[in-house]
């Protein structure tokens, strides 16, 4: 009775967001949400700005009160504005919220906002239909390596171009460059450095990632995404990785009855066969899902309490959690706490399953199921990613 009790505590506090923290039991976790900005800035975001931008304490903290002051003037400069509206940008040597108009007219009204008006020849709203031709010229025919990036520029009151330096006379970058003009004005612009390539990181078994305020972890890498719990999101869930950026979407979950899940990954995240040692082990590379059998030793990856090991108890058998039951779970010695959910089980260089739920922590000790990973391919059409 008091495992049962253990485990339907465990998954039912795991699924009530916004209620947990890393250091409680169960198998999931909510993140605060973000709080509202307070009228003083935070002693950490001065120090940053000292830092990096070079500001003295009294510099940074005025700084910050007045670009506050001009996203609060923002809106209504750009309703004064009407179309005419140029686009506007926050001035860092004067201060203040400066707004392009295309009409003299229109000047006086947006100064009465509290912004500082600037004649302009483009609207925002030609703008950007220029931006969209070239983004459809980009679409239809790839745009060359050299050029890195375009936007709207309301301080120059074009599409800015940047090129990768020392590429602007190449020939495929001069067609792109005419292609641009011809869709409206253009600034360009040579960056140094080199091509754009994105910071994201591979999908890790392990690693933590965010739906909702809820924190899971990844079970494995298939090809297209990775495998996880089903308790950490449903069909059409956005994901987010440990960075906090765009990583991808739930594309099928199921729980309870089962407890599994397939995200696919886009974005500039990538597949690798790699389960994370946190340092307390190499991180292992995943090299097959052949079944551990009963007592074999195993090993479980997750966010919260990283890397620990234990034996198989079990196979086949039904966890009744409070949600209802679970089937052809696993059961493992191993010990697991909020935020390890979904995370990899892996005994040797072989892949067991995803963290489902449990009951103790890692502390005092306790019992983890995990749901086997190769039901979840099977289930999914999917290839595990392997070395």
């Amino acid at each position: 009775m008091r495992r049962t009790s253990g485990v339907r505590t465990a998954l039912s506090a795991l699924l009530v967001l916004g209620t947990l923290t890393a250091a409680g039991t169960g198998l999931s976790t909510a993140v605060a949400a973000p709080s509202s900005p307070s009228a003083e800035p935070a002693p950490a975001l001065v120090d940053a700005m000292e830092r990096d931008l070079g500001l003295t304490e009294h510099e940074a903290r005025e700084r910050l009160r007045r670009e506050a002051r001009a996203a609060e003037i923002a809106p209504r400069a750009e309703k004064a504005a009407g179309a005419a509206f140029g686009g506007s940008w926050f001035d860092t040597r004067s201060g203040e919220l400066v707004v392009g108009v295309t009409s003299r007219d229109k000047a006086d009204e947006v100064r009465r906002t509290g912004a500082a008006p600037r004649v302009v020849e483009h609207s925002e709203k030609e703008l950007e239909a220029a931006k969209e031709r070239l983004d459809a010229h980009a679409e239809e025919e790839s745009a060359p390596s050299g050029v890195s990036s375009w936007h709207v520029d309301p301080r120059s009151n074009s599409v800015v171009v940047n090129l990768v330096e020392g590429t602007e006379r190449d020939g495929a970058v001069r067609a792109f460059l005419d292609e641009a003009r011809e869709a409206g004005p253009v600034t360009v612009r040579e960056s140094a450095g080199e091509a754009p390539r994105t910071f994201a990181a591979g999908v890790v078994g392990g690693d933590p990632y965010y739906t909702g305020n809820a924190r899971c972890s990844i079970g494995f890498s298939v090809h297209g995404g990775f495998v996880t719990a089903g308790h950490c999101g449903r069909a059409g869930d956005s994901v987010r990785g440990w960075d906090g950026s765009q990583m991808g979407h739930f594309q099928g979950s199921s729980f309870p009855g089962n407890d599994y899940a397939f995200v696919s990954t886009g974005h500039g995240w990538w597949t690798v066969p790699v389960v994370l040692g946190w340092g307390k082990t190499s991180d292992v590379l995943v090299r097959g899902s052949a079944e551990a059998p009963v007592g074999a030793s195993i090993c479980r990856s997750g966010s919260t309490t990283q890397w620990h090991c234990g034996q198989v108890l079990a196979k086949n058998e039904t966890v009744n959690y409070s949600q209802g039951a679970v089937h052809q779970m696993t059961k493992t010695s191993v010990c697991a706490e909020p935020g390890d959910s979904g995370g990899s089980f892996i005994s040797g260089d072989q892949a067991q399953g995803v963290t489902s739920g449990g009951w103790g922590n890692c502390s005092g000790g306790g019992e983890t199921w995990f749901q086997p990973v190769n039901e979840i391919l099977s289930v999914y059409g999917l290839t595990l990613h392997t070395a």
